[in-house]
């Protein structure tokens, strides 16, 4: 059971109306992993949250939370999860503290429990110097921390992130970033991100689906989905001056295609094993090589070629 996936869809839909706002979306979140759901406004990504806490009904397919059914069992995975929308719902007329004692509060945490958990959060989140002043003096990252810490309160299995760094400064959201990572790397908890931010994902995410009107068009490791949407390796090649004749490397084994731009070689190979190969065949034409480079693939690149399809109809 151990090795169960925390999270489980198979073949989900739900409608609002007549319109289909997820169709026959499958994944799985493993337990401590950091897991994004990628996607444009409208693309079913806070709707899968809320049918993944029991708060909509799906139409049909299976939806499986730590062991659980949210449709049949939604407390029981509430009790289990802690959720930060996009919102962060506090009520700036109390202080930190009070915040957090209310929201416990809710969860029905005996007093000693619940007390000892307020000051725990606000130690983790660095608001202990601030905890008994009223949140509506806090910035907009410091508020965010303290909605993290409700989030946090109970000591939740799996932490949904709705947008958690919407319309923060670049300050606010690298200590959201650091705070998320800490949160994982601690304590072991799951955490299912939903995000139209593509570098929060790069930067955080273990893996990730990329979904469109509703459905999911792929899933994995940035690097199993640039193998699987970019096939091959890019390389860039400097050169300490211009080369002298044309470079064509195409007819080596293994190079897909090569453009030469001024002191630039712009390589496409199949597998790291042929740029070695590569460099031979320059030295051989007379190329003085500066610098050889493999290029990453962004999931910025991924995401949108991925995006693309879907509105071509090719995915």
């Amino acid at each position: 059971m151990e090795n169960s996936p925390t999270i489980a869809i198979k073949d989900l839909w739900f409608y609002f109306g007549e319109r289909a706002a997820l169709q026959g979306v499958s994944l799985s979140v493993n337990p401590g992993e950091i897991f994004a759901l990628l996607g444009p406004n409208g693309a079913g990504k806070t709707t899968t949250i809320r049918l993944l806490n029991g708060l909509y009904l799906a139409a049909q397919g299976q939806i499986n939370v730590l062991g659980k059914d949210p449709r049949l069992e939604g407390s029981a995975v509430r009790q289990q999860t802690g959720v930060l929308t996009e919102s962060n719902a506090l009520y700036d007329r109390l202080t930190a503290r009070q915040n957090l004692v209310f929201f416990g509060s809710i969860y029905l945490l005996d007093a000693q429990e619940l007390e000892q958990r307020t000051d725990e959060m606000l130690a983790f989140f660095d608001l202990r110097s601030r905890a008994d002043e009223k949140v509506g003096t806090f910035s907009k990252g410091m508020k965010q921390r303290l909605a993290l810490a409700r989030a946090m309160l109970t000591k939740p299995k799996v932490l949904f992130l709705d947008e958690p760094t919407s319309s923060l400064d670049p300050e606010s959201t690298q200590q959201v970033h650091e705070l998320i990572q800490s949160i994982r790397d601690q304590d072991g908890h799951t955490v299912f991100l939903c995000t139209h931010r593509l570098e929060e994902a790069e930067r955080l995410a273990d893996r990730v689906a990329v979904m469109n009107s509703g459905q999911v068009l792929a899933t994995g490791s940035l690097e199993e989905l640039s193998r699987s949407n970019q096939p091959g390796l890019r390389v860039e090649i400097e050169f300490l001056n211009e080369p002298v004749t044309t470079i064509d490397l195409t007819n080596l084994r293994g190079v897909i295609s090569n453009s030469v731009t001024g002191k630039a070689l712009a390589l496409h190979v199949q597998e790291e094993s042929v740029i070695p190969f590569v460099v031979e065949e320059l030295v051989r034409q007379k190329a003085a090589v500066l610098s050889v480079r493999p290029v990453k693939t962004s999931l910025e690149e991924v995401y949108f070629q991925l995006q693309e399809s879907a509105r071509r109809g090719t995915k």
